[in-house]
Order: structure tokens, then sequence, then C-alpha cells
């Protein structure tokens, strides 16, 4: 049978000889992207005139996202004419991503989110703390400090290593329960929306999400810091744990966890590897602008699409193209809240390169699709006959530069190329314009 990935029907597999079973049977769990509208030319408004500093900044990361994941997604998604979400922001430039650790010049998310949050380079598996442990203000704690409201949305841990550096200090990014603590005590995110239960839950208390789930046996709560999510309760935040918990919620404060560790299975092809948040990005990007933007004097979201990392990792071009559909519905989302409140600054990129990853034709005598430099695929190209392959050439991270895309005031400051410390910069600059 047809499948489709983001509206983009899937040729048979008879129809191209190409095609492997793997391609027809993308996202047969179930579709996040709804292309009605998604991937078409925006059309031109008249609009409200935009302000010339921003009140409010959107920061969406795609985890591990480079330019062929980008292109990639683009040609399946999109087509040869069409374009992303994302891409159609006004403003596009680079990011460089390497850190200041002794051992390794290709960063980990840590000090990739590390050096966003704080304008500072530091070690690998740092959170907002200098190449001497300590601790450096962060770009969630000077946004609360401006009277702004706060949140971040990911289909990680809301305790991993991008949201975390936002609104956390540690020298080791592995203590996820002393982050959730300084989430609750320290800079009181307003929203706090993702995965992670077992760091908020002592172990032997499997709160909402059952201890050892057939799908990873492996997820246990393991909380070293007590019950935190009464204690979040306690400091006024509802809690909710389900889709229509979420959808219900009405509260100033929110705190929702969907999953004992990541909302997706990340494993090799064919391997038990699942994308099926049980709730989307994007709803939750909606759901935190509902909250956040009550506030007058405006809001600082983080955003993060772990699953493109995640699969990389393991050379999963099937989910990592999965993970990026879901990424543009939640961009789709923050530009459509952002044509309606001009004064938002809104900022996509990626805090690394997973996966050394290259577009190609899929030729017979490439790599066989066995060991280092894999090919995977092939998949279809949206409107076309034609197919590509996507190559990996690692499972690790490199330290390939990234692009980043803006739009609204203060956007144009991220054109050329830059340190990834300039988004430091360039948002700190608004949290201190008053």
């Amino acid at each position: 049978m047809d499948s489709a990935i983001g509206g983009t029907p899937l040729p048979r597999p008879e129809a191209n000889r190409y095609l492997k079973p793997v391609t027809a049977a993308l996202f047969a769990g179930g579709l996040l992207v709804a292309a009605h509208g998604l991937f078409a030319p925006a059309a031109p408004t008249a609009g409200p005139v935009r302000p010339a500093t921003a009140r409010s900044v959107i920061l969406i990361n795609g985890d591990g996202m480079g330019p062929a994941h980008r292109e990639a997604a683009r040609l399946f998604l999109a087509g040869f004419d069409g374009q992303l979400g994302m891409d159609r922001l006004a403003v596009s430039g680079q990011l460089t991503t390497s850190p200041r650790d002794p051992a390794t010049v290709v960063s980990d998310s840590a000090a990739g989110a590390s050096a966003w949050a704080t304008g500072q380079r530091t070690y690998n598996g740092a959170i907002s703390v200098d190449v001497d442990g300590r601790p450096l203000s962060t770009l969630g704690a000077e946004a609360k400090a401006s009277g702004r409201a706060t949140g971040l949305v990911t289909t990680a841990q809301v305790t991993d290593a991008t949201p975390a550096a936002f609104f956390a200090n540690a020298r080791d990014r592995s203590a996820q329960s002393a982050l959730a603590r300084q989430y609750l005590d320290v800079t009181r995110p307003d929203v706090i929306l993702g995965g992670g239960e077992d760091w908020w839950l002592p172990a032997g208390d499997p709160g909402d999400h059952p201890d050892h789930p057939p799908s990873d046996p492996t997820e246990a709560s393991a909380g070293t810091e007590g019950d935190l999510i009464r204690r979040a309760v306690d400091a006024g935040y509802q809690y909710v744990s389900t889709p229509a918990g979420l959808s219900q919620a009405h509260g100033r404060k929110l705190l929702g966890l969907f999953a004992n560790e990541e909302m997706f299975e990340a494993r090799p092809e064919g391997e038990g590897d699942r994308y099926e948040p049980a709730v989307s990005l994007a709803t939750m990007t909606r759901k935190a602008l509902d909250v956040v933007g009550r506030d007058p004097d405006g809001f600082f979201l983080v955003v993060e699409e772990e699953g493109v990392d995640e699969f990389a990792h393991r050379n999963n071009g099937t989910r990592m193209l999965q993970s990026m559909a879901a990424l543009e519905q939640a961009v789709a989302v923050a530009r459509a809240y952002v044509a309606e409140h001009p004064d938002t600054l809104l900022i996509v990129t990626g805090d690394h390169e997973t996966g050394g990853l290259a577009v190609e034709d899929p030729w017979d005598d490439d790599e066989s699709g066995d060991g280092m430099s894999a090919e995977d695929g092939p998949f279809p190209i949206k409107g076309s006959d034609l197919v590509f392959a996507v190559d990996w050439t690692t499972s690790h991270h490199t330290g390939a530069d990234i692009p980043v895309t803006a739009e609204g005031p203060g956007a144009g400051r991220f054109t050329g190329k830059h340190p990834n410390t300039h988004v430091y910069d360039v948002v700190s600059g608004i949290f201190r314009h008053r």
C-alpha cells in the first residue's frame, strides 16, 4: 500500500527499482505533519508593522541538524522546487560549533547549547559552566530576570543537555535530577514539556509511566532528589502526563512529562526503532506559546526536536526524516505565531551536525549500506519520479558549520558566518533592552 510523510506519497516499490520495502513503510505508525499549506509558498500579507526590538524570542533547535539533513528533508517533504518552512525565514547565515574542550574539536549537545545559553564556549558534557566548572549566567535566567515568561519544549528528557543549558548549571550533564531541582528552585521556567519522568521520581516510584516498559525494559525511575513532581505541584505547577491532560491544562505554570525517557525509541532501522511521541512537538509548542504568550512583558521559549540527532547516531535515515517532518510542523506553529505577533524573534538552527551526512544519487556500485560510510535509502523526491540516497560517514558528531535562519526584530544580525556564541550575543541584548 502507499504511505506518506508530510503528505508526500511514497511510490509503490514496483514503480522504481531503487525503492526498498523500508521506504514504503515509512511512518506506517502515524504521520505528524499535515501537508496542507505547510510547504506551499506563503501568500503575501500586509500584516502589522514589525517593531525594531523584539519583545519575545523563540529558539528552535534541530538537535544534530546540519545542512544535509535540511536538504534531505526539503527533497523528501517539499520536492525540487519546494522550500521548507524553516528555510523560508527572511535571514540566513552559518554558525560554527567547536567547543573549548582539551580532548576534542567536535562539540556535544551540552557544550553547544551552553555556548548559545551563556556566550562562552566550554568542554563537552558541561551544562552552562566555564572550563573551570564555574556556573555562568544563562539566557533562561536572564529572561526571567527581565520579567519575561520562560519555557522549554523537547522530545528528549526535559533535563537533557539542550534545555538544561538554558535553565541550569552542572559540571556533568548526567546529573539530570539535580538539573530538574534547579528548574524548580532557581530558574523556574513557566512551561516544561517533554520526556524524562524517570529523573523526577525516586527509584521504586514509577509515576504515570510504568517502569521497565516492553519498548525499553531498561527504563525506570532513578531520581536522586526525591519526588520532584510533588514538589513542582506544591510550587504551583499544573502537572500533566497524557495528551488529554495537556489539552485540558489551563494553568500559568505547566509541567508535562509524557515518557520515561525520550519520546521515541532511537535504534537502528528494523531493530525496534519508533518515532511516535504521545504528544507531537508541534502540539507541545502550541500549548507552550499559549501559556507564555500571556505575559505582557514577553517570553523566551526553547523548542527542541531530539530525534534528528538520536536517529542520525543510529544512521537511520527513515526515522531521521520523520523527525525532520515533526520539526517542520513545530516550525510552522512558530511561524504562525510570529505572523500574528511581529515583535517576536524566531531562530531555527542546530547545535551540531550528526552523522557526517551527504545527499547522493543511489548508484548500484556505491556503498553496500554496511559499516562505515553506509548508504541509506533510497527515498522519493516529492513530485518527482526520481529518488535520492543519504550517505552516513560516521555515527558520531562532526565539526561542520550549521545553517541558522531567523525572522523578526534582530534577525538581520544572523546574516553571515558567526561563532555559536553569537546566539547569546543577539538574544541577551534583547533581554537587557527595556
